[in-house]
């Protein structure tokens, strides 16, 4: 209890409890509201800045997995997948070494992955061409979720660089040798990859599915990346064609084979997209795709025919 000396201002004694009024209180609260307005964007952004170049640094240590997959395979760049031979699982042919197993079929990623010691999977399988990665080097982290083998993040230039899918009992593309490359600094290796929904209006996209098959699901055969121009004589990822992925902002990130990645449009890697989403195959009036950084030369030049047995 505070005493009062005699003849002391009893006003000196009290104590100002008063607290915010109803309009303080709400002025408060609406700058911290506004603060929270600017700073959330700004945080968003950043961790999607984090997102793309973690997508960066993966790819680039891919790139260099695929190097040396070349100096080991006497020049000869890495297939989009094994080829299938007859007897599946019961032919040692259709088996490969994967840096920490064996594997059976492995797609071009799980193979030069095990070159610079990021395997693929913690249990190679021999039987199962069909497992979820482990390792996250192999996932874009925009797309955690995308650790199917076949539907996965990152899509391969397959058509220029080595298909060895089979046509007519020839392989559509295979082998091929590093020497047919005029221009690394400008020839894509792979990317982030749409899979066959690229075909599709965004609206009709459906969400992806680890193991789905169907050609409008999200990053279906997304192992696979189809150059921007196609022909009625040439390949493409399945039913439906693939196409990069601008999931960074509107942007897509790709890695060149000289190992630098950069994050880029779309439309200026040569893809030409209808107002709903669509990527086309071919010219459509004013929407002209062009495969200049795919073909390896440095300037538009159509993927390779597919074979026809004559």
């Amino acid at each position: 209890m505070v005493m009062r000396r005699a003849g002391e201002p009893r006003s000196r004694l009290c104590v100002d409890r008063r607290g915010f009024t109803l309009i303080e209180l709400l002025v408060v609260i609406a700058i911290i509201a506004v603060l929270i307005g600017i700073l959330l964007p700004a945080l968003g952004s950043a961790r999607q800045t984090s997102k793309t170049l973690l997508c960066l640094s993966n790819q680039r240590q891919l790139a260099l997995g695929w190097s040396m997959y070349a100096d080991d395979n006497r020049d000869v760049m890495v297939p989009g997948r094994a080829p299938n031979l007859p007897g599946g699982t019961g032919n040692p042919e259709n088996i490969y070494e994967v840096g920490n197993g064996m594997k059976f079929r492995p797609t071009w990623i799980t193979r030069i992955g095990g070159y610079v010691g990021v395997y693929a999977f913690t249990d190679p399988s021999p039987e199962n061409g069909r497992q979820d990665f482990d390792n996250q080097v192999y996932v874009c982290p925009v797309t955690p979720e995308w650790t199917d083998e076949r539907n996965g993040s990152y899509g391969y230039n397959y058509q220029f660089l080595g298909n060895s899918r089979v046509t007519a009992d020839q392989y559509n593309n295979f082998p091929v040798s590093r020497a047919r490359i005029q221009d690394f600094s400008q020839t894509v290796m792979a990317g982030d990859c749409l899979g066959t929904a690229a075909a599709f209006a965004v609206s009709e996209r459906r969400a992806y599915e680890n193991d789905g098959r169907d050609e409008d699901q999200l990053g279906n055969e997304g192992f696979n990346l189809d150059p921007p121009r196609l022909t009625d004589r040439s390949d493409k990822c399945s039913d439906d064609r693939s196409a990069a992925d601008p999931r960074h902002m509107k942007r897509t990130n790709m890695v060149f084979l000289d190992a630098h990645a950069r994050t880029i449009d779309p439309a200026e890697l040569g893809y030409a997209t209808h107002g709903d989403g669509r990527v086309v195959e071919q010219a459509e009036g004013t929407l002209i795709p062009n495969n200049r950084f795919f073909s390896g030369w440095g300037s538009d030049r159509d993927p390779p025919d597919l074979p026809t047995g004559g």
